[in-house]
């Protein structure tokens, strides 16, 4: 419309018209509105990182302080005094590289799982498709990732290893770690609506899937007649895989992460499943 000139009667009054309807059958997720809300999502992202580090003293120092610190301490007593191997890499790295995609995982799983909860007021008082909440939760800690990840090329430069041509698989497994971090946010997200004992319960939870996982020590070290069983567990392929890519030692157990990624498409496809038929009361619940 021209500068200057008055509105034509079609114009006038024109309103964006939204349809809201109930899901039709257990598939049908109504992810194109995830779309739609994109500016919403980019604004749940941009308010997460703000609130992170408000008023805290070392400010955006922790994304650093938190890793290094956890490896220090892995590598003081898993390396020095326990003598874990670590397949022929010097123990920090080793340990560096498992605690990358743990920091990432963990943080992303804390905080999806009781951001439906965190942003009741919104929740209650606006429309918009809820799964936007799990899904800035999962994409907002990637900053820290990726200071981190800078240290750990400090480190690997230190050392004097260079990352090889395996690095490129960084971005798939980074992708596949957001989407099991989505899969358990999406399942206890809405479980935590309801019995807020997931608030509570979490750390401890995340404290024990942390040492089933190979972290801060090889799965060369479990019998290969259970390494299928402990494959269950979706962060034995992703770990394998970042040091892999990031170490490119040797071959990672591929056996073990197709078993991974089995598990982590299947708990993401029945997490979109369970969350949207629970946020319908999330509403009235919450």
């Amino acid at each position: 419309m021209s500068a200057g000139l008055p509105p034509t009667a079609g114009q006038v009054g024109e309103r964006k018209i939204v349809e809201l309807r109930p899901g039709i059958g257990l598939f049908d997720l109504q992810l194109g509105e995830v779309w739609r809300y994109r500016g919403l999502l980019y604004y749940l992202i941009w308010r997460e990182l703000k609130v992170r580090y408000k008023q805290a003293a070392l400010g955006g120092a922790w994304a650093i302080v938190q890793p290094l610190f956890a490896v220090a301490i892995f590598t003081l007593i898993f390396g020095r005094f326990a003598r874990f191997p670590s397949d022929g890499i010097p123990y920090s790295l080793f340990a560096f590289a498992g605690v990358l995609p743990w920091m990432y995982f963990s943080e992303s799983v804390r905080r999806s799982s009781v951001g439906p909860v965190s942003d009741s007021e919104l929740v209650r008082k606006i429309f918009f498709p809820r799964l936007l909440i799990p899904i800035a939760m999962v994409i907002a800690p990637l900053v820290d990732f990726a200071v981190a990840f800078v240290v750990f090329l400090i480190m690997l430069a230190w050392h004097g290893i260079w990352p090889g041509i395996n690095i490129l698989a960084l971005i798939p497994m980074l992708l596949f770690t957001g989407c099991m971090a989505l899969a358990v946010g999406l399942w206890l997200g809405p479980i935590n609506v309801r019995y807020r004992d997931i608030m509570h319960t979490l750390p401890f939870m995340l404290q024990v899937w942390m040492y089933a996982s190979p972290i801060i020590y090889p799965l060369s070290i479990i019998p290969e007649k259970w390494r299928a069983l402990y494959s269950l567990n979706p962060m034995v392929g992703i770990i394998e895989g970042f040091r892999w890519a990031l170490l490119g030692k040797q071959s990672p157990d591929f056996g073990a992460m197709w078993v991974s990624a089995i598990v982590v498409l299947v708990l993401l496809a029945t997490g979109l499943m369970f969350f949207k038929k629970m946020e319908r009361s999330f509403a009235d619940v919450i």
